[in-house]
């Protein structure tokens, strides 16, 4: 099949996306909050949406414009992560834009969506059928592409050692301020903070700001994001963890929703937002080089911090925004 027909599918599920029936969509939602209580259908839709937005003929064209496809189909085994909904699609339709066979072992939190997807894609262009393959174990596959924590990212690179790879571990994302941000600004960073609850590697879990900024400011604007504490889930991560920050003693701000605390660590918990100040841009830089290898990616007013996105954007991700800065065309052209 062309590269051209398989854009072309992918485009076909991009409006599906779109034109997905209510009763359809609805029936899908139950199914996949029951497999994984952090869902929610608004949150399912925004997955959607995001998807509708991303799929689209012309984006797709620029995706994949460029590389040197390979002639020899490979096996390539995926290992798909379930934190948020269809985080894992885009490693999937990457095997398949390049002509490669996605032998994919679910994650147990995200099956549903992922195989409701998936099985679209087929109806919608029955050739690719050959192209996926739903496995247990990664036996009998010659490349890997796993998602998982650091721990298990270091058993991943020892077991798919001699099989060309690409393994992603714990990352997340960060808000960096300068003291110009309206509450508009503000409320906008909160997108990025509370979409999917943090649980995402691109969700906000610390912020960066001058000496001089008033955090009163920043926890005000947050409160059109309050709702999230209606989730069981997450309140239970709020009263836990200002429960123990009470009992340790632990210097923190609690805006009734959600926790600031001061810290030079960079992955906050659930509810929790951690926050570090800086006197100059050239000690920002300083502070974020030095974690350059755990953020996913940096958001800021209108972008103006070198290589940030602007507020709000974060959960937006184009197609040619790489997980982990891997281009993953790139490794797929090259087997």
């Amino acid at each position: 099949m062309s590269i051209e027909r398989r854009a072309t599918a992918l485009a076909n599920l991009g409006n599906w996306f779109k034109t997905i029936t209510p009763e359809e969509f609805s029936n899908l939602c139950k199914a996949a909050i029951n497999q994984n209580n952090w869902f929610t259908k608004d949150n399912i839709q925004k997955a959607f949406n995001a998807w509708g937005e991303a799929l689209t003929e012309e984006k797709i064209g620029h995706w994949i414009k460029g590389y040197n496809w390979s002639k020899n189909p490979r096996k390539v085994g995926l290992v798909l992560a379930g934190n948020i909904p269809l985080v894992g699609l885009h490693d999937v339709l990457s095997v398949i834009i390049s002509g490669h066979k996605a032998c994919v072992k679910y994650s147990s939190q995200d099956a549903v969506l992922m195989k409701a997807a998936l099985q679209t894609l087929i109806d919608l262009e029955p050739e690719l059928k050959s192209q996926l393959a739903e496995v247990d174990r990664l036996n009998d596959i010659e490349a890997v592409i796993a998602t998982g924590s650091d721990n298990t990212a270091r058993y991943f690179k020892h077991y798919f050692a001699k099989h060309p790879h690409i393994i992603r571990q714990n990352r997340v994302s960060v808000g960096l301020l300068n003291g110009e941000e309206t509450t508009t600004d503000l409320q906008n960073l909160g997108l990025d903070i509370f979409t999917y609850y943090g649980l995402g590697c691109r969700n906000v879990a610390k912020i960066y700001c001058p000496k001089t900024f008033d955090l009163t400011q920043f926890i005000a604007a947050q409160d059109t994001h309050e709702n999230v504490l209606s989730h069981h889930k997450y309140q239970n991560n709020y009263d836990y963890n200002k429960s123990v920050y009470l009992v340790n003693k632990e210097p923190h701000l609690d805006s009734g929703f959600f926790l600031m605390r001061e810290s030079s660590e960079l992955v906050s918990p659930i509810s929790v937002v951690f926050y570090e100040s800086y006197a100059s841009e050239a000690e920002l830089s300083l502070k974020l080089s030095a974690q350059q290898d755990k953020i996913q990616c940096m958001v800021a007013k209108d972008g103006w911090y070198e290589g940030s996105l602007p507020f709000g954007t974060a959960q937006c991700p184009e197609l040619w925004d790489y997980a982990d800065g891997v281009d993953t065309l790139e490794f797929l052209a090259s087997l």
